[in-house]
Parts: C-alpha cells; structure tokens; sequence
C-alpha cells in the first residue's frame, strides 16, 4: 500500500493546528489544557526526571515543571516544538534541583565530533521466564545507566529512551548537533562497556 503524500501534509497539518489551539488554551490558563498537559506529558517529564536525578519518586520534580510551564507558558513564541520547550523547562528543573541538594558538579567534557553508534537493547519475549529474564535485565540496565556521569545519562535518555532527534536534543541541552552526536557517541560507548562488564550487552 503507497502512502497519500496529501493526506500526510493534512495530518502534520492537523497536528499543528492542535497544537496551537493547545497552547493558545495553556496561555488562556483553560482547564481542560493543564489536564491534557498532564495526561499527555506528565510520564515523559517523569521518565527524564528519573534518569537524570537518580530517583524513583519524582512526582515533585513533575509538579515543578508544571509550575513553570504555567508561569511561562505566555513566553513561549513556538520557534520549537512544545514537547522541545517542555525537554528543555525539565532539564533545567533536574539541574537545578542538583545544584540546590548535591556538592557535586556537573562537568562536561568536550570531544570531537564522531558519528553515533549503537546499544544493543535487551531483547523482549512472550514466554514467561523470558518474561520474568527480561525484566531482571532491565532492572540491572537502569541500575548501570545511574552509575554514567549526569551529562551521559541524560544524553542516552534523551536519544535513546525518549527517542528525541539531535536536533531537538541540541535544542533542549544548548549544543550544536555535531556536538551532540559526539556526546552521544561517547556516552553509548561507555554504557555498552558497563553492559558488557556486567554481561547485559554483547
């Protein structure tokens, strides 16, 4: 079946006209909109919040960020996606709450640009014990990603557990893209060596 090229510019079409009647609604301060913020976003900012700090109970890293998006939300001017906006308001919760409750500093290392490679991702099955196998494997994964410095944590989240492009990761992190592949292309190398010492990666 061949894909309609017209029907897929209706649909972008569509979404953005959606999503512009969301944000005119956020400024608005409608109900309805801070509901759909939270349904549609709330486990996305969780999700980051969790890698980057380190920590399973975030919901009041959540209600921070919310916060913000309400009170700036009349700031935003769409030269990005929302979603991006939203990346970026999260990011800069999590640093600063690190700021406000940790000694150490974030430190970022400068490398030269080189394409990205890849991390094998646990492979998942229907069977029961595999099931149960699988799972084990992802709780051990989550515990490798928290020994990763903040910067590769947080770069491994945003590429390949949110699944953001470089250029919107370059958007939320203030990096330009080359530089952002880079980081990645480290920060997968040094997780897939701590996958394999702990034999969770081939």
């Amino acid at each position: 079946m061949f894909s309609n090229p017209k029907g897929n510019e209706n649909n972008q079409s569509e979404n953005r006209e959606a999503e512009q009647r969301f944000i005119k609604a956020l400024k608005k301060k409608k109900m309805w909109a801070y509901e759909k913020l939270y349904d549609e976003y709330a486990g996305m900012v969780g999700g980051i919040a969790k890698s980057y700090l380190r920590a399973d109970d975030v919901d009041d890293v959540v209600q921070e960020v919310f916060m913000r998006v309400y009170k700036s939300i009349r700031r935003f001017n769409g030269d990005s996606a929302f979603s991006t906006w939203l990346y970026r308001i999260t990011v800069n919760v999590c640093k600063d709450i690190l700021k406000k409750y940790s000694k150490r500093s974030e430190t970022f290392t400068d490398f030269d640009d080189e394409e990205p490679g890849g991390v094998r991702e646990p492979s998942s099955d229907i069977d029961i014990e595999e099931e149960i196998h699988r799972e084990m494997k992802i709780q051990n994964f989550r515990k490798i990603l928290d020994q990763l410095s903040e910067e590769d944590n947080l770069f491994i989240t945003l590429r390949d557990i949110q699944g953001l492009d470089y250029e919107e990761i370059g958007n939320v992190v203030g990096k330009p893209i080359g530089t952002v592949k880079s980081r990645i292309y480290y920060a997968r190398k040094r997780l897939k060596k701590l996958l394999q010492q702990n034999d969770i990666g081939d």
